[in-house]
């Protein structure tokens, strides 16, 4: 039978143990460390990508520190410094500006910090694992591809609402819709008319897109189509139009997904928008950077990692449509 002396030294191991096992457990923890730097939360879509990658990194055992830049580069370079201060081993970022970001994220990378990039491009001079994004390119693509079918010819006066001034993902986007659509009219009638009447900017948020529709309907109300860089300003775009009593505008965003825009597209009250899902964003972003963290990444790991595009209408929205998505 077991002796008084006997049972105090077993207990005194199994509390060791048990001291020991959290330790370890604290200290795997503490091995990675994601900073997740967020250059703007204005829009349900950030949220959308930053609730994912937090997610990802705790399931994937992280501890995880996040920063919301509120739209000014300063403010997110700060965000980057202070995280790389605090130990972060990881940091997925969303740039506020694609030249701007550069110095923090190559300091970052000299410091033995894993920089993955998400949604918004940065430049090449910034040493980073991969962009994570979906392709504006091909997502516009197909936008402007369904818009010159829709129209069939019909002329068309585009009231154009961008993000930023600058912003590469915006500038991908539009372009990728006017390539889309002039390829349509071309394949159509061997011609293309494509006519941007004015160019507004609504800062990616409901409120810029308001601000900017108003203005565009007051230099040009003869508008029959808004085309938005983003779903979020296309839906202030919608609010602005209902106000001004414009029922007969054909609403188009080159990306997103966001699920009011989504109810719109079910009722017929809105076209198309591209598929950029900020979800599968943010939990990719981290899973690369955690994996090349461990070392777990392939050799020659492509610079860019794009995610599978599609322009979501009536005809398949039922296939994305989610309406309890945070986004």
């Amino acid at each position: 039978m077991p002796t008084t002396r006997s049972r105090s030294l077993v207990k005194g191991c199994l509390l060791a143990a048990t001291l020991l096992g959290a330790s370890a457990g604290v200290a795997r923890a503490a091995d990675c460390v994601v900073g997740i730097s967020m250059f703007t939360l204005a829009a349900p879509y950030y949220a959308a990508q930053l609730q994912a990658a937090s997610e990802e990194a705790k399931k994937l055992g992280c501890e995880v520190t996040t920063a919301d830049g509120q739209n000014d580069m300063a403010k997110q370079i700060g965000d980057v410094e202070d995280m790389v201060s605090r130990g972060v081993n990881v940091l997925v970022i969303d740039p506020r500006d694609p030249e701007g970001l550069v110095p923090a994220v190559n300091a970052a990378a000299a410091d033995g910090v894993k920089v993955v990039v998400i949604d918004s491009a940065l430049s090449q001079k910034a040493n980073y694992v991969t962009l994570v994004q979906s392709s504006n390119d091909a997502n516009g693509k197909l936008v402007g591809e369904w818009l010159a079918n829709e129209m069939k010819g019909k002329p068309m006066k585009i009231a154009l609402i961008s993000g930023d001034k600058g912003n590469v993902v915006g500038e991908e986007r539009r372009l990728g819709v006017i390539r889309g659509l002039v390829e349509g009219q071309l394949r159509q009638d061997g011609s293309a008319d494509v006519e941007i009447v004015g160019q507004g900017w609504g800062g990616w948020t409901h409120e810029g897109g308001l601000k900017a529709m108003e203005d565009l309907l007051t230099a040009h109300p003869d508008v029959n189509v808004v085309l938005g860089e983003n779903d979020s300003m296309v839906l202030g775009a919608a609010k602005a139009l209902e106000q001004a009593g414009k029922t007969d505008v054909l609403l188009v965003a080159a990306a997103d997904g966001q699920k009011e825009a989504y109810a719109m597209i079910k009722e017929g009250k809105y076209g198309a928008t591209g598929l950029n899902n900020p979800t599968e964003i943010g939990r990719l972003g981290v899973e690369y950077g955690v994996k090349a963290l461990r070392g777990e990444l392939p050799a020659g790991f492509p610079k860019i990692s794009y995610t599978d595009p599609a322009v979501i209408t009536k005809a398949n929205v039922d296939t994305f449509y989610k309406p309890d998505s945070l986004f």
